[in-house]
């Protein structure tokens, strides 16, 4: 890419979309296109066949997505991969089709089988079932990646697909249903502390094992990718590192202040027991994540309290 190369980035005002524009501009990429769902809607064809003619962009960063934790996955499972599936082939295939010379493809570790071999290898892909919490968002995301598979096999395009672990960072959801395991413990916590509750309550036993990447460590690696890396296979994008749900927990509540009792609702699901992403190519390719995951959280619990009104999302 040059500097003044056309630059799409799908999903700009999300957590992953907004850190690779910052990095983008960071290293002095100025030509981006960015548009709001409300001035276009991925999930219409029409729209998004009518804006890739009229801008012809050629670079695509593809990280819009409908994204959401357990609860959200669970309740809206149909939601999830039809609008998914729907944005990410409406993107890919006006890219192919406007001649675009590079798209990059964000998807999610969760593509991987439930008991995969740890730490999880991208040739795992498609070996066992999914983890049912979330099978609906995975089926969605391996379209995506497929998709641009078959057009590199069939069409010679030069798509690539990054498959990072779990994401945290500024401009991450906090909503108390809809969001992710880490911003969910940061908005928890921070409530009980205000308001002065002596016990918060949180899902499962604490055991399952999760790794945690921040996003703005992704971004680099986005950049990295789109402009050294050439080749069909996946790209996994993580830390190599893990850390129980329970230690996590008590990591967010030391970080925000809390000092009550933490108890855990057996009852409730714990999700995919371990989930640790083979980082070894991503590292042959010249990346390593760089930030702590107490620095990252720090970080990230600044973000919250400079942005209240991101809770309600």
């Amino acid at each position: 890419m040059n500097s003044d190369s056309k630059i799409y980035v799908a999903g700009h005002r999300g957590m992953v979309g907004s850190a690779i524009v910052r990095e983008l501009r960071r290293k002095g990429y100025n030509n981006l296109i960015l548009r709001t769902h409300a001035e276009l809607d991925l999930c219409r064809q029409d729209k998004v066949e009518q804006f890739f003619a009229n801008e012809r962009p050629e670079y695509v960063f593809l990280a819009a997505a409908k994204v959401g934790g357990i609860i959200a996955n669970q309740t809206a499972p149909a939601d999830f991969m039809y609008q998914n599936m729907m944005l990410e082939m409406n993107v890919i295939h006006a890219a192919w089709q406007n001649e675009c010379k590079r798209l990059e493809f964000l998807g999610s570790s969760c593509i991987y089988p439930r008991l995969a071999p740890q730490p999880m290898r991208e040739d795992c892909l498609l070996t066992s079932p999914l983890e049912p919490t979330n099978e609906a968002y995975a089926l969605a995301k391996i379209s995506g990646l497929k998709y641009c598979e078959y057009l590199n096999r069939q069409y010679g395009t030069d798509y690539i697909s990054v498959m990072p672990t779990n994401l945290y960072g500024p401009n991450d959801n906090y909503h108390p249903e809809h969001s992710h395991v880490l911003p969910a413990l940061i908005r928890r916590f921070h409530e009980a502390k205000e308001s002065g509750l002596r016990e918060v309550v949180c899902w499962g036993d604490g055991s399952p094992l999760r790794e945690f990447l921040y996003v703005d460590d992704l971004a680099e690696l986005a950049l990295h990718l789109m402009e050294h890396y050439h080749g069909n296979e996946t790209v996994n994008a993580g830390t190599g590192k893990e850390i129980t749900i329970k230690e996590l927990t008590e990591t967010v509540a030391r970080i925000v202040g809390y000092e009550g009792i933490v108890t855990w609702d057996t009852s409730r699901p714990n999700g995919t027991p371990r989930k640790l992403l083979d980082v070894s190519k991503a590292t042959k390719l010249g990346w390593v994540a760089k930030t702590p995951l107490e620095e990252g959280i720090r970080l990230t619990y600044q973000d919250f309290l400079n942005n209240p009104m991101r809770a309600e999302r």
